[in-house]
């Protein structure tokens, strides 16, 4: 996946049109009621829609005759159904776009109550809401670590390397790379543009704190040294300006980045650990990919957000909700969803995957963002869009690796110093204290 599920973002236009729809106009159907007939599965895992999701398709029409299961792979996913929620056709069963939690039952059916799924499920409570207002609405598959950095341990090993603590022994790491292995250290895959979104995941990592983004909407200059935003991305400059990335920025391509890791002519890649399963499938020995933590150390500690992944929820106005429901519980119970991708399992008390031992050794924490106060929701995202930063779209990405190649005549402070003032306009445009 993309990333798209850890974020939630302000809704399109397009979508807060259907903000008005009438309750009555939602299917009477009970998620509880007879399970039969044909349902519709909206995914944006185009790369095992034929494969993996058959085989569940044949298990659970198997366990239920007389269902069927359609699925309906988009690329452009979150876009593409963000759109398709101005009308009434979005599928029965769809993995949650970035939508407010606050406009959760707009679109998607109740599945119950707050207080019981928090009983049941890990990271109910963080900035990634499944619920609103007591009402839960996306129902929990899988757990990730935010980011982290995904690693050929045979290339580390053969560049005399260990697993970077900071990120001095980062770049010391990258260094020994270059030079004594053919490998490139690490791999930015610039013209893809999502693959620099990655990044901003690495920004729980140099906070270690879970009031971090509500904090920094009460300042006008946050983004200054010590800061996790400027800390990310400084790092993000320095591995491209100290030349540890591949050549040629311009051409290079994120399916074949993915094979050339697996292949040990990548050292590394900074990706969510949603990305693991999809490199170890290609490597001739899985075991030669790991997944190692942001190189971040915060008064002495190192920490890792984790999150729900992907949460699938109903379509309000689904004719089937029956089987919708049925679907959705079979998916997450009867399946190996959580270990075909060595995610974290959604339910507590499950163990960890193996993949994240470097975590246990190197005495990671783990938690979650705290959600805002109800006052600030969604002031986050608004600064975000109003100050035109982007943390999750990619040009400002690009704007600081340009920077780093010598292609512009920029700084990256000077680039920070632009954010700042860009934030407190923001900030004051939007009266917020």
């Amino acid at each position: 996946m993309k990333k798209t599920d850890i974020v939630v973002l302000a809704v399109s236009a397009a979508v807060l049109a259907l903000s008005g729809c009438s309750k009555k106009e939602a299917s009477e159907n009970s998620i509880n009621g007879k399970i039969g007939g044909t349902i519709t599965v909206l995914t944006n895992r185009t790369d095992i829609v034929d494969t993996k999701l058959q085989d569940y398709k044949e298990a659970f029409e198997a366990k239920y005759p007389g269902t069927s299961v359609e699925f309906e792979a988009i690329t452009d996913y979150d876009g593409t159904v963000r759109t398709r929620m101005s009308t009434h056709e979005y599928g029965d069963v769809l993995c949650r776009p970035s939508i407010r939690s606050v406009d959760y039952a707009n679109y998607f059916e109740p599945l119950g109550k707050s207080e019981d799924f928090a009983k049941v499920f890990n990271f109910t409570n963080g900035s990634n809401p499944i619920d609103y207002n007591g009402v839960v609405y996306c129902y929990p598959t899988n757990g990730v670590v935010g980011s982290g950095i995904l690693y050929n341990k045979k290339v580390f090993e053969k560049a005399g390397v260990a697993v970077p603590r900071g990120t001095e022994d980062f770049y010391k790491a990258l260094e020994a790379i270059k030079e004594k292995t053919d490998a490139v250290p690490i791999f930015m895959n610039y013209p893809a543009g999502w693959t620099l979104n990655q990044w901003e995941g690495a920004v729980s990592a140099f906070s270690g704190d879970k009031e971090y983004k509500n904090k920094i909407i009460k300042q006008d200059a946050p983004f200054v040294p010590g800061n996790a935003h400027y800390e990310t991305y400084k790092m993000m400059y320095e591995v491209v300006k100290r030349g540890f990335c591949e050549r040629d920025m311009l051409s290079s391509d994120w399916e074949l980045s993915k094979q050339m890791c697996a292949d040990g002519k990548i050292g590394c890649m900074v990706l969510g650990s949603w990305a693991i399963p999809q490199i170890k499938n290609l490597a001739d020995n899985p075991d030669d990919i790991g997944y190692m933590p942001i190189p971040a150390v915060v008064d002495g500690d190192k920490y890792a957000e984790a999150s729900l992944d992907m949460t699938l929820c109903i379509n309000k106005y689904s004719k089937n909700k029956a089987t919708a429901y049925a679907w959705i519980k079979f998916f997450t119970e009867d399946t190996d969803w959580v270990e075909f991708n060595e995610s974290i399992p959604p339910k507590k008390g499950g163990k960890y995957p193996a993949v994240l031992d470097s975590f246990n050794t190197m005495g990671v924490t783990y938690f979650e963002m705290s959600k805002p106060a109800p006052e600030d929701e969604g002031v986050y995202d608004t600064l975000d869009k109003e100050a035109e930063i982007g943390f999750w779209s990619e040009p400002e990405k690009k704007r600081i690796v340009d920077a780093a190649m010598g292609t512009t005549s920029e700084s990256f402070d000077d680039i920070m110093n632009d954010w700042n003032r860009r934030w407190a306009k923001a900030r004051k445009d939007n009266n917020i204290k």
